[in-house]
């Protein structure tokens, strides 16, 4: 039986929820000997530096992805004292990374999200930092707190064709390549060169605002419009089998969309051991002022259908058989 009319049906109407999102997906099964026994205390690493350095603009969803008792209590308890962390959802089996953040995407409306794993130290300025290079590059899909001096031929076609014929490449001086040789070790694996520690490839606007060409995924910030581009069924693969790619690398540039990040560093990677400076240098950020405005450029351009079609070309022009040319141009070491 219903007696009377659902007052919810006079007000259908959803408003945009928060202009800035941030999406955590969250995977810890256990906190016994062995991957993940520190997970838990990374994770409130993560958390804690974000509330401390984003401001009220940002709200913040976490996908609890098949973790455990433990982990799925922390964050019911801190979802019940912060503002910012207004949505929680639970899966008692790991969907995957993609299929998680997929999950917030399609059921909330922003005009940005940051995707960030739950290994994530954000450091304050990160959020005026990545705003900023979406203001001043309309064209920006896809931004990185963290730039990487190797990434920038990795689904960049569409930010080398805009740094060709729209704006400016240069080869500049790494602001922060200590920030580099942490992110190594916290992978546990070599991955720069000496070179790649001295130098970066820069994209200038023409109008003196800079970024670095390209970026990694395991915290960046996409435009809401990139998702429009990704496959409509869910991914069948967990972790990596490259479903970051197919539902964020490939839509971002086949959609036109520039590949960028900060030219300083403004988050470090954890990985899955806890040590002693971690806890000690987040606090020391917990205590900076993070009072700020939010400065999102709402209005968003791409390439258009014929420039997508030449970034293509040149893109498997410069970072193909010809890439020694690509070097020798912007004055590229061999070995880069």
């Amino acid at each position: 039986m219903r007696i009377g009319n659902n007052p919810e049906k006079e007000k259908s109407k959803i408003s945009k929820t928060c202009l800035h999102r941030i999406i955590v997906p969250v995977y810890i099964p256990n906190l016994d000997i062995g991957y993940f026994k520190d997970g838990l205390e990374i994770l409130k690493i993560c958390l804690k530096s974000l509330f401390s350095t984003t401001n009220n603009s940002v709200r913040i969803s976490v996908f609890n992805n098949g973790s455990c008792e433990q982990v799925e209590e922390f964050l019911l308890n801190l979802y019940n004292q912060e503002d910012r962390f207004d949505q929680i959802l639970n899966s008692k089996v790991n969907i995957g990374k993609v299929n998680a953040i997929n999950a917030v995407v399609k059921s909330t409306e922003s005009l940005l999200y940051t995707i960030s794993d739950a290994d994530v130290m954000f450091l304050q300025g990160w959020q005026q930092n990545v705003e900023e290079v979406f203001n001043n590059f309309p064209e920006a899909g896809m931004v990185s707190p963290v730039p990487s001096s190797k990434a920038f031929s990795y689904y960049t076609a569409s930010t080398l064709f805009y740094g060709l014929f729209k704006g400016k490449l240069s080869f500049e001086k790494v602001r922060n390549p200590n920030a580099l040789c942490m992110f190594e070790q916290s992978i546990g694996s070599s991955l720069y060169k000496p070179c790649h520690l001295r130098n970066y490839l820069v994209v200038n606007n023409n109008s003196g605002k800079k970024a670095v060409m390209g970026c990694g995924h395991f915290v960046a910030t996409l435009r809401k419009e990139v998702f429009y581009s990704s496959p409509n069924k869910p991914s069948d693969t967990k972790i990596s089998g490259g479903s970051e790619a197919t539902y964020i690398d490939i839509p971002n540039d086949v959609g036109g969309f520039l590949r960028l990040a900060t030219l300083e560093n403004y988050a470090y990677h954890l990985g899955n051991v806890l040590e002693p400076w971690m806890n000690d240098f987040n606090d020391e950020e917990v205590k900076k002022s993070n009072e700020f405005l939010s400065n999102i450029y709402v209005k968003s351009r791409r390439l258009n259908n014929f420039e997508r079609r030449l970034s293509k070309f040149f893109s498997r022009f410069f970072f193909g058989k010809f890439s020694f040319l690509f070097k020798k141009i912007y004055n590229i070491p061999k070995e880069y």
